[in-house]
């Protein structure tokens, strides 16, 4: 039998101290064992996007890296996102504007588009449609997430709120 790991792994700003399976992806050590369930599990095979999480600010799927790879990187999952009760701009956006119908790919939408808006506050069109290409909505057709990060992208520069 493997023996379990322990490590402190740095998830939306605090320190988790965390003993997991040496083999676990940061998808299951996220959800499975610091119970962090906004990230979702989808296909596995790094082909859909819902598991999507910034690790040092850049989008990562996180059923593709394992979780030993994470400690002394700075990981960033969906909940991370709103400051107490306020939502983050993106979240309020998709809200407001139906960028997330059932919700199973939004997490991943949402960090992939922070990742995007923290590096081109003002993204085209085009840019956004680049960016998101590998996060997979089987619901919306896409506009309203587009829509979605515009505005996000419009709130953040009117209120100066960085991403």
């Amino acid at each position: 039998m493997m023996k379990n790991v322990h490590r402190t792994l740095q998830v939306n700003g605090e320190a988790q101290q965390v003993s997991f399976a040496p083999y676990k992806t940061l998808l299951e050590v996220l959800r499975e064992d610091l119970n962090l369930t906004g990230t979702k599990h989808g296909c596995e095979l790094g082909e859909c996007g819902a598991c999507a999480v910034l690790v040092d600010g850049q989008p990562l799927l996180a059923c593709l890296e394992l979780a030993v790879e994470c400690e002394g990187r700075a990981i960033e999952t969906v909940e991370g996102l709103a400051n107490g009760s306020v939502l983050h701009p993106l979240q309020a956006a998709f809200a407001d504007l139906g960028g997330a119908q059932c919700g199973y790919c939004t997490p991943g939408i949402l960090m992939t588009a922070k990742a995007l808006l923290e590096k081109e506050p003002e993204p085209s069109r085009e840019r956004i449609r680049e960016a998101i290409s590998g996060n997979l909505c089987r619901c919306t057709g896409y506009q309203q997430i587009y829509e979605s990060i515009e505005e996000a992208a419009r709130r953040m520069k009117e209120a100066k709120v960085p991403a």
